[in-house]
């Protein structure tokens, strides 16, 4: 069993998660996103440079990573958290899981965090 991980906001907010990619500490403002799909599009979109990016859909990665939706060379977020990721992507011209990409970049990725409720905080708390 592996060490749980931590997403922590600035007002210290802490909530556990499980590590599902590298273990690296991340830093950087949080976001959310409220889409049900293109997280792979989050992943490498230039506007989320930095950021630790929260989607609020309840499972992430279930038509895999492909080598067209990128939307730069390389992945722009210091860390991606999500209630669920899926480890066996369904879809045809899926090349890689979600758990993967990360890995291959060396980005953290934590998993059985309640998104939606890192989302109310930072709606209403501005964290």
């Amino acid at each position: 069993m592996s060490k749980p991980a931590y997403l922590v906001l600035e007002d210290g907010s802490k909530y556990r998660g499980v590590p599902f990619s590298s273990a690296n500490e991340a830093y950087g403002e949080v976001v959310f996103n409220t889409s049900m799909t293109g997280y792979q599009e989050m992943l490498t979109d230039p506007s989320y440079a930095g950021q630790i990016v929260v989607p609020t859909y309840p499972m992430i990665g279930n038509y895999g990573i492909n080598k067209e939706n990128n939307e730069s060379k390389e992945i722009q977020v210091s860390g991606f958290v999500v209630r669920q990721q899926c480890q066996e992507p369904s879809h045809r011209e899926s090349s890689s899981t979600l758990t993967d990409f990360l890995l291959a970049h060396d980005i953290p990725g934590i998993g059985e965090i309640d998104t939606r409720a890192v989302t109310r905080r930072i709606r209403t708390r501005g964290v």
